[in-house]
């Protein structure tokens, strides 16, 4: 594989999308210091800098409010997607608020959707067991599994039962009993929406001893946390995850999964799998599709027409993967899952916009070469190693219209898999 496809590659798995110049800097660069280069940001993220959260009032009418916060916090956050420099942080971010799918559908709160989404920023890259201690405070996620209604009179085993089930461990690492008694160590939280915390009632909490895992104790929040991330199957359970969405969906060779495991953050398990050989096709999920393509379209939601900014909220619905709306507590799915008749149909009809809007300089790089070599063009343009000839029959012959041929690779089957 020649050096370009190598940091193509990379740039495709680390990041929402690469864009050309990206792709030309890396190459120059070479593998090994485009590696670091993404770990290790040579400059403070001004993208980022460009998208600060949203600033959100109170909460006048119940029913129109909360669900407008609940968008503008998405289309915020799909914004600083597309914008940030510092793109494996930004992917890494969205990966968690996977792992910790909580919906907004239930929570019904934008700042509280929106406090998680900065955990999950702030906690994104650094030791796991940080950010369970965190999350296991989240107010979002508290609401969203029945934390709240967890008291030692009525013990709620949702929490629990995902924390290690989804959260930590992985199917087959823990009993029934160990949830019964999990339940009772996460007894007492309760969740103030109006300052957005949580806080733990000494008489909702049971203080008595529970056996976890074989260990008994007076296990609270903490100290259950802390058992479960002593557990050999917990760093492997994350290693496998993240193996899962940035790598392949074949079982991880054993060897990447003993070097990865031993890492001490998740930002250096993470670049120990994108370093490994056994990478295969991934099919990009929705969101993936959808900011890679505005990243190197250049073109930034939050200066979107209102109708367009909702268009891509609604695209990304019509497609399966609305950040802030999980399907469920397992997250998304992956895979040939987001391979539809339907999704195609949706993606077009959202390429055709995003060509509309795609400025002239982009559009002039296309124009400046001739026709027959305009899909040639637009591969390099869209980070495609390369159009099949299928592919290429296609798109011939409508390469005098360079936006509807920019369409038509969006949604050409090389751009949907990286």
């Amino acid at each position: 594989m020649a050096d370009r496809e190598k940091v193509a590659h990379l740039l495709r798995r680390a990041t929402f999308g690469p864009t050309a110049e990206e792709v030309d800097a890396a190459e120059s660069r070479g593998p090994a210091a485009t590696l670091d280069a993404l770990f290790d940001p040579p400059s403070p993220d001004a993208g980022a800098a460009r998208t600060p959260p949203p600033k959100l009032g109170p909460v006048i009418n119940e029913k129109t409010d909360r669900t407008e916060q609940v968008r503008v916090v998405g289309a915020w956050w799909l914004d600083r997607m597309v914008q940030a420099d510092h793109q494996v942080h930004e992917k890494l971010t969205f990966f968690w608020h996977g792992h910790w799918a909580t919906s907004a559908d239930k929570v019904r709160s934008g700042p509280l959707m929106l406090a998680q989404q900065q955990t999950l920023f702030s906690t994104a890259l650094d030791d796991f067991a940080t950010q369970v201690h965190t999350m296991l405070r989240d107010p979002a996620l508290i609401l969203w599994l029945d934390g709240d209604k967890n008291t030692v009179k009525a013990p709620n085993e949702n929490l629990a039962r995902e924390l290690m089930e989804l959260f930590t461990l992985g199917v087959g690492h823990y009993t029934e009993q160990d949830v019964r008694a999990g339940a009772r160590a996460l007894t007492g939280w309760v969740v103030d929406t109006k300052s957005g915390t949580a806080t733990v009632n000494p008489k909702r909490h049971d203080d008595g001893p529970k056996t976890i895992l074989g260990k008994t104790a007076n296990f609270d929040a903490d100290t259950y946390a802390d058992l479960l991330l002593a557990q050999p199957a917990s760093p492997e359970f994350i290693v496998r995850r993240l193996w899962l969405r940035y790598c392949s969906d074949a079982p991880i060779p054993q060897d990447v999964l003993d070097r990865a495991k031993t890492r001490t953050t998740t930002a250096a398990m993470l670049r120990e799998l994108l370093s490994a050989d056994g990478h295969a096709e991934l099919v990009k999920q929705p969101v993936e599709w959808l900011v890679g393509a505005l990243r190197q379209l250049r073109i930034r939601p939050g200066e979107l027409p209102d109708a367009q900014r909702r268009q891509l909220t609604n695209v990304l619905a019509q497609l399966g993967q609305q950040p802030l709306h999980p399907p469920s507590v397992g997250g998304w799915p992956a895979g040939a899952a987001w391979l539809t008749t339907a999704a195609t149909q949706a993606r077009l009809k959202v390429a055709q916009t995003l060509a509309a809007r795609a400025p002239k300089s982009l559009l002039d790089r296309l124009t400046a070469v001739p026709p027959a070599q305009r899909p040639t063009a637009l591969a390099r343009l869209l980070v495609v190693d390369r159009f099949t000839d299928r592919t290429l029959a296609a798109l011939t012959p409508v390469a005098g219209d360079v936006r509807r041929l920019l369409a038509l690779g969006l949604v050409s089957p090389e751009y949907a898999v990286n």
